[in-house]
């Protein structure tokens, strides 16, 4: 079975939910406290063994290129400076993995930059995450779950999380045959719902995939929107082989959202050794 190194982060998204401040830059450079969210997601992928980061962009990304990339003007000044902590940090963040970056071309939807992907990942099983969310996980990244569950079985996986009747209305809910504590046989995938449906087991972004995916994509309708939609194509696919999902022992973020991305400060900030002293006083003393 070939180990999986690379992995798909579709960033090409207009960020319309944070208008007018993605008007110039992308959303997923937006900062929490003081890295953006695309940078929480790559070192997560790097914890959990990954190596290839193929980042499929748009036009407006290029600022996502840059903070990948080598600085050695800023390296040089930080290392004159004395600020060798800020040296060290900026420069790891370029050596962390192997970055390619592909402009997405083709229809609208989250289905299409795993097909711009395709010539580059091959025949080999890999990694999809969406460029706007953050797991934090006690024991192992999310990828790293999602690819042992991939090794035991063989087959695709997706992220999971357990919900309540409001997560009903605001995610896609699986169906599915629990084969082992967490994980669960999918037999189906119901957007948004409501709670009349039975399970509480929410799909997330997050995905193991085969190549077969690509041969779902191609042969999936465009849906909803006038869109290609990845889910789609995992329906199609499950009529062919099994597919699995992982509820991620682990805490979820979408700094995609307003909401989301403040709530992210906020928690981040007040486990940031230099300013949750402070921070906690400040939010004491303006909630009160």
């Amino acid at each position: 079975m070939s180990k999986i190194r690379k992995v798909v982060i579709p960033v090409a998204g207009l960020g319309t939910r944070f208008l007018p401040a993605t008007k110039a830059q992308p959303k997923e450079m937006m900062p929490i406290v003081d890295k953006p969210i695309i940078q929480y997601i790559v070192e997560e992928a790097v914890r959990a063994g990954i190596t290839d980061i193929i980042l499929v962009t748009g036009a407006t990304k290029r600022a996502i290129e840059d903070h990948f990339d080598r600085n050695e003007t800023l390296e040089s000044l930080l290392k004159k400076s004395g600020k060798i902590n800020y040296y060290r940090q900026i420069k790891e963040v370029a050596e962390m993995a192997n970055f390619i970056y592909l402009r997405q071309k083709g229809p609208y939807g989250n289905g299409t930059p795993v097909m711009n992907a395709k010539k580059i990942i091959g025949d080999e099983p890999f990694a999809v995450v969406w460029g706007d969310d953050i797991w934090v996980c006690p024991h192992k990244p999310q990828l790293k779950q999602l690819i042992e569950v991939y090794e035991k079985y063989g087959d695709p996986v997706l992220t999971a999380m357990k919900t309540d009747d409001e997560g009903t209305k605001k995610y896609g809910i699986i169906s599915g045959i629990q084969v082992e504590e967490g994980v669960f046989q999918v037999k189906s995938i119901n957007e948004k719902p409501g709670p009349k449906i039975k399970s509480r087991i929410a799909s997330l972004g997050g995905f193991i995939f085969t190549p077969d995916i690509f041969t779902a994509l191609e042969k999936t309708k465009l849906g909803k929107g006038n869109e290609l939609w990845l889910v789609d194509a995992v329906g199609h696919l499950m009529k062919k082989r099994p597919i699995y999902a992982k509820v991620i022992d682990g805490k979820y973020y979408d700094p995609g959202s307003k909401l989301g991305w403040l709530k992210a400060n906020v928690e981040f900030g007040l486990k940031d050794k230099e300013i949750r002293g402070e921070f906690k006083k400040f939010l004491k003393k303006e909630i009160k």
